[in-house]
């Protein structure tokens, strides 16, 4: 099978911001842009900014809306996490460990762009637990 690539898009209310945070903050590759959208390459998938008039709230929490990407290689993780510092991005939820010691722990961290949308990266001890790992039900924080 061919590569396949993700493709989201979201809201926002201005490009020059958009900018700031996913090209400048995250380093992701400008596509194509026009005045209500901004194609961006975010590590090989593309996502999609477009501008709203609507009015954009934060969540309470993290849940149940964010993206983001889980990285195959700790080191990758690591090195987006001190970019994300070091371009003082807004961190929802600093990085920690989940379920330590389980074949599910992985390293998380949750950012906020300005316009609310939550963005999670993650990077798993044990890669089968991404998609595997069935009797370990826990999925995310308690509520």
């Amino acid at each position: 099978m061919n590569p396949v690539l993700f493709h989201l898009a979201f809201p926002v209310t201005d490009i020059a911001q958009t900018k700031e945070f996913y090209v400048k903050g995250l380093g992701c590759e400008v596509g194509r842009e026009t005045l209500s959208a901004l194609i961006l390459n975010l590590y090989g998938h593309q996502i999609v900014a477009h501008v709203t008039k609507e009015p954009l709230t934060p969540q309470k929490t993290i849940y149940p809306r964010h993206f983001g990407l889980i990285f195959t290689r700790e080191a990758d993780w690591e090195a987006l996490l001190l970019r994300a510092k070091q371009n003082n991005l807004c961190f929802r939820e600093e990085a920690k460990r989940r379920f330590v010691g389980q074949p599910t722990e992985h390293r998380t961290f949750f950012l906020e762009d300005p316009f609310y949308n939550l963005l999670e990266f993650k990077y798993y001890s044990h890669p089968e637990a991404i998609f595997g790992a069935e009797a370990y039900a826990q999925v995310g924080d308690p509520s």
